[in-house]
């Protein structure tokens, strides 16, 4: 009978090597060719936000004689100037301090009453506890601009219409249904024997949820927090209607400029950019948190 040769790597020249040498230089040209892509894509998508930092640091007159990208071969024209003026300005400044007076309260008290609510509905018995539930993600559905004339006319009855308080809670009632859905689908995912030996361990509902759902469900009350607090603290809409015009929040402050001084860049860009760095910084802040949250929903 015949005898085969041993398998083992092929020769150099052969057909064989040359056809896995082809597919991993196709593999890597592939790889190179996305990441490039994806390279160029983050720079459009950046252009904009590159284009307002370095429009804040321009002077009026070279903000009308040119756009932002005279300073790409002038970088002497930067000037802090104009973020000076801004910081000067107690109207700004003011309604910095008033966006972090309902931007904070407003997310504290939706994680806080969305954590309860959703453990409850993940883990606890009550009747009508689905419909319900049900009740909670239909709300998910409802625009705000529904809400605004009605919720108008009963702040204006309770004595809470152009208060700061009326602003919080017009925030946290809709960002509650949302909350309350993620909170407890994420909680519903945790294992029942977990919390069986808890209670077996004598803890009663208010000990397992503090010492055991919380921590467990940190990651995704993490990311609630994140799109909460930038949602409030980037809304006008709700700002417009039910702060005080005497004490309102950064967005409508600057709207405010527009309309007193027409297309004022000079104070714009910088306002702008201000308003953009503190949501930056609170996002990078709890990014793991954010990332772990969203990979655990992902898998589970």
């Amino acid at each position: 009978m015949a005898k085969h040769a041993p398998a083992g790597p092929s020769p150099a020249g052969s057909p064989r090597a040359t056809s896995s040498y082809a597919t991993l230089l196709s593999g890597k040209l592939a790889a190179g060719a996305l990441r490039v892509f994806l390279v160029v894509a983050a720079l459009f998508w950046l252009l904009p936000t590159l284009g307002l930092l370095l429009s804040s640091f321009l002077s009026p007159t070279d903000l009308n004689n040119g756009g932002w990208w005279q300073v790409l071969t002038a970088p002497a024209r930067l000037t802090s100037d104009n973020y000076e003026r801004l910081l000067a300005n107690d109207t700004i400044t003011g309604s910095l301090l008033n966006t972090f007076a309902i931007a904070v309260p407003a997310t504290l008290l939706v994680l806080t009453l969305g954590a309860f609510a959703g453990y409850a509905f993940a883990w606890l018995e009550f009747p009508g506890r689905d419909w319900l539930f049900l009740v909670v993600v239909g709300l998910l559905v409802v625009p705000v601009q529904v809400a605004l004339i009605p919720v108008s006319e009963l702040f204006g009855s309770i004595g809470l219409f152009e208060t700061t308080a009326g602003v919080v809670l017009f925030h946290t009632a809709f960002g509650l249904p949302f909350a309350v859905f993620l909170l407890r689908n994420f909680f519903a995912e945790i294992p029942r024997e977990l919390l069986e030996a808890a209670r077996l361990d004598g803890a009663g509902e208010l000990r397992l949820f503090a010492t055991v759902v919380l921590p467990l469900g940190g990651p995704a009350i993490a990311s609630l927090g994140i799109f909460q607090f930038l949602w409030v603290w980037n809304d006008m809409l709700v700002a417009l209607v039910f702060a005080d015009s005497a004490s309102p929040p950064v967005t409508v402050a600057l709207q405010q400029q527009v309309r007193q001084f027409g297309n004022n860049i000079d104070v714009l860009a910088p306002g702008a950019f201000l308003s953009m760095v503190i949501p930056l910084v609170v996002f990078f802040a709890f990014q793991r948190h954010f990332v772990s949250g969203v990979m655990a929903g992902a898998i589970k």
